[in-house]
């Protein structure tokens, strides 16, 4: 039962067509393999790449897309309907380009952009510590100047992409002025000193790879700096917005493969002599998921809107993250409840999709960071 969706072009339609058939075809097959024996996707990364579906939000001249934020977290959230896993992932590629697209120089764009936007490559983001997780100003990884070049030490943890991405985002602390000592750099990934720690042995998202990045004596040019030093963590904030507004689209996503799966199980099973839909109590429980799934939806699109009109969307996207992700556990809960005891087992994906929600109440700040963040705007 796909989506129902107002789409503002015929293109968009189109685009929405395309991404539904390629998930269908490409990653609804493989998904629960991926995610039972924890293998990283690189593969279908490649293919969405081919199709454009990795750099939408970005600007056709450098290689993207030429999409509105309405239009990217709508195909985003069609991806994760099928692979909440890929759907992080094409979110934080995403994000893991927004400090060269806003910050760099037109040269900088002009040199690395295109084939960060290509498909071929993938990005992470480097920003929590293992002690600066909501608190990022507290970071320690630093970043040293030495002549024309950065000598960067330090370990950042909760990488997604970690030891698999093309590049890296990275923030790291270049004085000692708090908030203000912080800088962005871009890393290649085979930049002598740049190791991967094992992987995160997580709950959920099996098929998405975090880990913790070591940089021991990482060397990289000056000119690989993003804005000014001192400007890094205002790159990050900012980018966190948007990347809160693409977690929200995957957390849509993922409600609504839990939906789809309760819907299809509800009609075929049967007790006391009708299908299990029919029942009140439990229709009445799918009737709530959908409800918060299609809320949700609207949730996220309202300040998807907002941004595409260059007006702010801070608070907006803090309550769609927000929002999106609470539902989203909630409803995969509820899917675990309507397959009774089937739910409990991995013999249906719904106990998957269950694991898969809780982290999206952490990641991009947490729940309650988001309320700081809401209740802080509403006080101004």
């Amino acid at each position: 039962m796909p989506a129902t969706r107002l789409m503002p072009s015929e293109e968009s339609e189109d685009l929405i067509a395309l991404t539904r058939d390629i998930v269908a075809k490409e990653l609804a097959p493989k998904v629960a393999e991926i995610e039972a024996a924890a293998e990283f996707p690189r593969e279908i990364f490649r293919t969405l790449g081919r199709a454009g579906l990795l750099s939408l939000p970005y600007p056709e001249e450098f290689g993207g897309g030429g999409q509105t934020y309405e239009v990217y977290l709508q195909a985003l959230e069609e991806i994760a309907a099928v692979s909440a896993s890929v759907g992080v992932g094409v979110s934080v590629h995403a994000l893991s380009c927004f400090g060269l697209f806003t910050a760099g120089t037109d040269e900088q764009k002009q040199r690395w952009l295109p084939e960060m936007l290509s498909g071929e490559q993938l990005g992470a983001y480097c920003l929590s510590e293992a002690h600066a997780g909501s608190d990022p100003a507290a970071m320690r990884t630093r970043a040293v100047r030495d002549g024309d070049s950065y000598v960067i030490n330090g370990a950042k943890a909760w990488t997604t992409h970690g030891g698999k991405a093309d590049f890296y985002k990275v923030m790291a602390r270049t004085s000692d002025d708090g908030g203000r000592g912080i800088s962005c750099f871009l890393v290649p990934a085979d930049t002598p000193g740049l190791t991967a720690d094992n992987p995160e042995q997580k709950m959920g998202l099996m098929g998405s790879t975090t880990a913790t990045m070591l940089f021991d004596n990482v060397r990289i040019g000056v000119e690989r700096r993003l804005g000014d030093e001192g400007q890094g963590l205002p790159i990050a904030l900012a980018g966190l917005d948007s990347g809160r507004l693409g977690i929200a689209a995957v957390a849509t996503g993922l409600a609504q493969g839990a939906l789809d799966a309760a819907v299809t199980y509800a009609k075929d099973r049967e007790t006391f002599g009708k299908a299990i839909i029919d029942h009140q109590g439990l229709g009445f429980v799918l009737a709530d998921m959908a409800a918060a799934v299609e809320s949700a939806r609207a949730t996220y699109l309202a300040a998807a809107r907002l941004k595409d009109a260059g007006r702010p969307f801070s608070r907006q996207a803090s309550i769609a993250k927000l929002i999106c992700t609470d539902n989203a556990m909630k409803v995969t809960t509820d899917a675990v409840q309507v397959f009774g005891g089937a739910g409990y087992t991995r013999d249906f994906p719904v106990e998957r999709y269950m694991r898969e929600a809780k982290v999206m109440q952490i990641f991009e700040g947490t729940n309650q960071i988001q309320r700081l963040v809401i209740s802080r705007d509403l006080a101004r």
